[in-house]
C-alpha cells in the first residue's frame, strides 16, 4: 500500500504478484477495492497494479474541474514512474472512456487494452432504437447530479446503482456495505465527471487509429445499453475481439469473480504485441 505523485496529483496504489505488469483501471465511484475478489487469481499470473483514480477515496480530490483525459494523463504518469509501462490494462465500465481516449493518445504505455462496459453512450444517438434506452439514461443521470449537489449521496448512489448501471434492487442485493460505503464517499467526484462534457462520448476517429489488441466484454445479463455500445464499438475499432461473460453483468469482478479471472487470464495468455 503506497503514495505517488504522477501528473502532479497524489495517487494511492498497490502491487501485487509478479509477470508482466496489469493495472486494473475502476469506474465512476468506486476505487482499487472493488478489484479485491480478482487479484489474487490475476496475480498468479501478472504483477497487478490497482489504484484509486484522482478524486476517489485515497488518492488526491483537487478542487479543479477534471476531465477524461486528466484521468488517462494520471494512468500514462503512473505507468511511467512506476516504470511498468508497457502494460496490460484492464478496465471497468467508465475506466474504459479513459484508457480508450488514452490509448489513441499513447499507444506506448499499453500492452493490450481489455474493457467491460465503458459507456460511451454518444455513439448510440444517431440509432433509433436506443433513444427511449438513452432518454432514460439521461434522465436518471440529471437527477442523480442534482441530487448530489443537494446533499444527498445516499439516494444519488442508490439511483445510479439501481437506474443507471446494475439494475432494480442492486443496491440492497449485490453491492456489499463496505462499497455502498465507498460510493457515497466518491459521490462528489461523480458529480465532477457529470459536468465534464467529454466523458461519455469519444471522436471515431480516434477509435479507428487503435493498433493495438484491443478486446471488448460485456455480461450476459448487463443493462442493453451497454452491448448496443459493445456492437457500435465492434464496427469502430480495427480488429477488436468480443466476449460475452455467462452469468455477469455491469460489474463481472465483483458478481461473477471466478469466470472473471479466468476470461480475463486467458485473454491476456493469447496476446501477443
Amino acid at each position: 500500500m503506497s503514495e505517488i505523485e504522477a501528473n502532479d496529483v497524489r495517487l494511492y496504489y498497490e502491487v501485487y504478484g509478479s509477470g508482466e505488469p496489469l493495472v486494473l483501471v475502476h469506474g465512476s465511484w468506486g476505487d482499487a477495492r472493488s478489484w479485491r475478489f480478482v487479484v489474487p487469481g490475476l496475480a498468479e499470473s501478472f504483477r497487478v497494479l490497482v489504484y484509486d483514480r484522482r478524486g476517489h477515496s485515497r488518492s488526491e480530490r483537487p478542487q479543479t474541474q477534471g476531465s477524461v483525459v486528466e484521468d488517462g494523463d494520471d494512468l500514462a504518469a503512473l505507468l511511467r514512474v512506476l516504470d511498468i509501462a508497457p502494460a496490460h490494462v484492464v478496465t471497468n465500465s467508465y475506466g474504459g472512456d479513459i484508457a480508450l481516449r488514452l490509448a489513441a493518445r499513447h499507444p506506448e504505455v499499453f500492452r493490450s487494452l481489455s474493457c467491460h462496459e465503458p459507456p460511451l453512450f454518444s455513439l448510440l444517438e444517431d440509432d433509433p432504437a436506443s433513444q427511449v434506452i438513452l432518454g432514460q439514461g439521461a434522465a436518471s443521470l440529471e437527477s442523480v447530479g442534482r441530487r448530489i449537489a443537494e446533499g444527498d449521496a445516499v439516494g444519488a448512489a442508490q439511483q445510479f446503482a439501481d437506474e443507471v448501471a446494475f439494475g432494480p434492487g442492486a443496491w440492497d442485493n449485490q453491492l456489499p456495505p463496505e462499497l455502498r460505503a465507498i460510493f457515497v464517499q466518491n459521490a462528489p467526484t461523480f458529480l465532477d465527471e457529470l459536468q465534464d462534457p467529454h466523458a461519455l462520448s469519444i471522436d471515431p476517429d480516434l477509435l479507428a487509429q487503435l493498433a493495438l489488441p484491443v478486446r471488448l466484454t460485456q455480461g450476459s445479463e448487463s443493462p442493453p445499453a451497454f452491448p448496443a455500445v459493445i456492437e457500435r464499438l465492434m464496427g469502430l475499432i480495427p480488429h477488436a475481439t468480443r466476449e460475452t461473460i455467462p452469468g455477469a453483468a455491469h460489474i463481472p469482478h465483483l458478481t461473477a469473480p471466478r469466470r472473471y479471472v479466468e476470461a480475463t487470464t486467458r485473454a491476456l495468455r493469447r496476446t501477443t504485441v
